[in-house]
């Protein structure tokens, strides 16, 4: 699959549900989605996921990455630490 056509996402527990449907949506649209976690409503820390989504996009393995949490503060600020 093109590379332009693969996505990775991410999020915490707080937006775990939204996570999931935007799945089905990208699915149904024809692109592959890579899932980063977390797979459940348990709390997690959010920090873990964003570096697995945004370190992915950063080293090329993706073009596009989608990062969720229950604000959207917490993976704002840790996507911006990387490139």
């Amino acid at each position: 699959m093109d590379k332009d056509k693969k996505i990775i996402i991410g999020s915490d527990h707080a937006a775990f549900s939204l996570k999931e449907k935007i799945k089905d949506l990208l699915f149904n649209l024809g692109y592959g989605v890579e899932d980063a976690g977390t797979h459940d409503e348990g709390s997690v820390n959010y920090a873990d996921f964003g570096k697995k989504v945004a370190g992915a996009v950063s080293e090329g393995q993706f073009s596009k990455g989608i990062l969720l949490c229950g604000t959207g503060l917490g993976m704002s600020m840790q996507a911006n630490r990387f490139k």
